[in-house]
């Protein structure tokens, strides 16, 4: 691949959250910090303020996994997908992208259930006082599995009631539950996606 670098020698980089596909940040690369990138498969930027190269995280601990790297049509910009470890922006917030200037309905994405995990995952880490969450991971298991039966019961009522509200609802309990399961056994909701994906290629 023959990047178009500017006449600075630098590609301006979009960095997207592999997961989320939640747009944390726009920066550069010159052709050095570029191949880092490639070397170690963690961020490395060039900094047009200080004229030098940045890896990203590397005082704060906030580091990025690299996952993949997409060129444009034209080769003069990319998009590199990440895993973060921490927020992406110096604001302490997740993307460095919430000013709103204007606001739509795009509609529910699955993208959320990719973003209810991290949650739960923070919630299993950080077990707040008082959090639902904490209490099915502090009940374990059996009470985990007790709330999967349950939902699942539910889902099948509201199906026989030909109620679409609610077996909207208690499809996303029973989501949420499973969810939580997964995370209670460490298993990450990845492995139940390429198994998605086996089978559907099938």
């Amino acid at each position: 691949m023959n990047l178009r670098f500017d006449e600075n020698g630098l590609i301006p980089v979009v960095l997207q959250h592999a997961k989320t596909k939640e747009v944390l940040t726009l920066a550069y690369m010159n052709e050095e910090s570029y191949n880092k990138t490639l070397e170690t498969k963690e961020t490395w930027l060039y900094s047009r303020s200080r004229q030098e190269l940045w890896h990203k995280g590397a005082t704060s601990g906030n580091t990025q996994r690299v996952v993949s790297i997409s060129a444009d049509c034209d080769q003069d910009a990319l998009v590199v997908a990440v895993l973060p470890n921490g927020p992406a922006c110096h604001t302490g917030a997740d993307s460095c992208f919430f000013e709103p200037v204007l606001e739509g309905d795009a509609g529910p994405s699955v993208q959320a259930i990719a973003a209810l995990e991290e949650v739960i995952k923070d919630r299993y880490a950080s077990r707040p006082e008082g959090a639902y969450t904490t209490y099915l991971f502090e009940k374990g298991v059996d009470k985990i599995g007790k709330k999967i039966g349950e939902e699942a019961t539910e889902v099948v009522i509201a199906a026989k009631n030909n109620d679409a509200e609610e077996l909207s609802m208690e499809a996303a309990d029973l989501i949420y539950h499973l969810l939580v399961m997964l995370q209670n056994q460490h298993v990450p909701f990845d492995e139940v996606l390429k198994i998605l994906e086996q089978r559907a290629a099938k």
